[in-house]
């Protein structure tokens, strides 16, 4: 029997989040065993380049992501995008037995609570519309109210960087955890505009001889390098 896109989707969008998830515990690991050595990452440290078991964790994360990348190109964000949630239970039962932070009752109904939502979102999902081209997906994404959103998002997370983070940034984990979030929420865009290229390449239409797609593919590492960094400070 056939498997449907959507399927392939699901399941590649599960097994990224299996590897994320474990990658937050290798990475954690490696930046305490940094810290013991030299200057944390939450201050500016990047002594955990130099750890091997951050390395494990970031390539595990590659892996994860690589994972959830092919993912968007099979099923529609509204739905690969929700299971994301998953990597937070698999990050908080392993951090609850390998690095023995004890998941509390609110921990608990945190986790059921991204299972719940994920479930019902992916059961509810619109049925959305695939853009047939890059170009298609840059009209849309030129949009004066998708700019709007742009321009907003863009702003709030330069006051987290210039103003809150080195106000906060030591005191207050929504500080990080903002910025990731505003970051992640352009790189799941930029993510789809650039597996709907690469399939569409792969079909024999050359999606990359378009100025768009490079413009998404850049607009992609910036995002998740950004995300990288502060992500590292979060952990630590």
């Amino acid at each position: 029997m056939a498997v449907s896109d959507n399927t392939r989707g699901l399941i590649l969008a599960m097994v990224s989040s299996l590897f994320i998830g474990t990658s937050f515990i290798l990475k954690k690991k490696g930046l305490r065993r940094a810290a013991e050595a030299g200057l944390r990452a939450g201050v500016g440290g990047y002594t955990y380049l130099l750890q091997p078991l951050w390395w494990a964790g970031m390539i595990t994360m590659i892996v994860g992501e690589v994972a959830n990348f092919v993912a968007y190109i099979y099923a529609p964000a509204v739905l690969v995008t929700p299971l994301g949630a998953l990597s937070i239970i698999i990050s908080a039962v392993l951090a609850h037995f390998m690095l023995k932070e004890r998941l509390r009752q609110m921990g608990i109904l945190g986790c059921v609570s991204c299972i719940v939502g994920s479930v019902v979102i992916v059961i509810h999902a619109p049925q959305e519309h695939t853009p047939a081209s890059v170009q298609e997906v840059w009209i849309l994404a030129t949009q004066p109210a998708f700019l709007v959103y742009v321009t907003v998002t863009l702003s709030i997370v330069g006051v987290l960087m210039l103003h809150f983070e080195p106000a906060y940034g030591q005191t207050n984990i929504l500080v990080y955890l903002g910025i990731c979030s505003l970051m992640g929420a352009l790189t799941v865009v930029s993510i789809k505009a650039i597996g709907i290229a690469i399939k569409l390449t792969l079909e024999g239409m050359n999606q990359f001889r378009y100025p768009y797609a490079w413009v998404f593919l850049s607009v992609t590492v910036v995002c998740v390098i950004t995300q990288l960094n502060y992500l590292n400070k979060v952990v630590l």
